[in-house]
C-alpha cells in the first residue's frame, strides 16, 4: 500500500508563488503568498532566503517548463525546420487565447524587478538566450543564411505576440506574427535561387 504525502511547505510555496505573481505581477506581497501556501513566514525564509530567493525559483522553474513547451510543440509538428518553427506561432495562438492568459511572465519581471542585480534578470536572459538557440537550431536545419539574425527576429515577433496578446488580443497578433516569420524563413528560399 502506498502513502500519499502532501506537498511540503517549499512546494507549496513556489506553487503559491507562481500563481500569484502571475495573476497579479511580481509585486505581490509576501503575505499573501504565505497566505495562499499555507506556511509560516519562517518557512519562506529557511527554503529561499527571503522573497527574492523564492521570485528566482519560480523563474527557474517556469522557464524549464517553457523552454520543454517549445521543445514539444516543435517536435509535435513533425522533421521539417520550416514546420516546427510555425508551430510555435501556431501555438502561441493557442496560449493567448486562453481565459487565464496573462502576458509574458518574463517580460513582467524584467519590468517590475527594479534592481538590476536581482537574481530574475539572469534568469530571464538565459531563458531568452535558449530559446533563440532552439530557433536558430532550426534554420540552421533550414539552411537560413542567417540564421542568428532570423533566430533573434523570431524571438522579437514571440515577444510581440506575448505583449499584444495581453494589451489587445482582439489584433490577432499571433496570426500577424505568423505571417511576418514566414517572411523571414522565406529568405532562406530567395538565397537558394540566386
Amino acid at each position: 500500500m502506498s502513502t500519499r504525502t502532501a506537498p511540503g511547505p517549499r512546494e507549496r510555496l513556489l506553487k503559491a508563488a507562481k500563481h500569484l505573481t502571475y495573476s497579479h505581477g511580481m509585486g505581490i506581497g509576501v503575505d499573501a503568498v504565505l497566505k495562499e501556501a499555507n506556511v509560516a513566514r519562517r518557512s519562506l525564509y529557511e527554503h529561499f532566503g527571503g522573497k527574492d530567493g523564492l521570485l528566482a525559483e519560480v523563474l527557474r522553474l517556469s522557464t524549464a517548463e517553457d523552454e520543454a513547451r517549445y521543445r514539444r510543440t516543435m517536435d509535435a509538428a513533425g522533421q521539417d525546420p520550416r514546420d516546427r518553427l510555425l508551430a510555435v506561432f501556431d501555438e502561441l495562438a493557442r496560449v493567448i487565447d486562453t481565459p487565464d492568459f496573462r502576458g509574458c511572465r518574463y517580460l513582467a519581471a524584467d519590468l517590475a524587478l527594479t534592481d538590476p542585480a536581482h537574481p530574475g534578470h539572469a534568469i530571464t536572459r538565459d531563458y531568452r538566450d535558449h530559446v533563440h538557440q532552439l530557433l536558430e537550431h532550426e534554420l540552421v536545419a533550414l539552411g537560413h543564411p542567417q540564421p542568428g539574425l532570423a533566430a533573434g527576429q523570431l524571438l522579437l515577433l514571440i515577444d510581440g505576440i506575448l505583449a499584444a496578446g495581453a494589451t489587445r488580443p482582439e489584433t490577432h497578433p499571433a496570426a500577424a506574427a505568423r505571417e511576418l516569420a514566414e517572411h523571414i524563413l522565406d529568405t532562406q528560399a530567395r538565397f537558394t535561387r540566386r
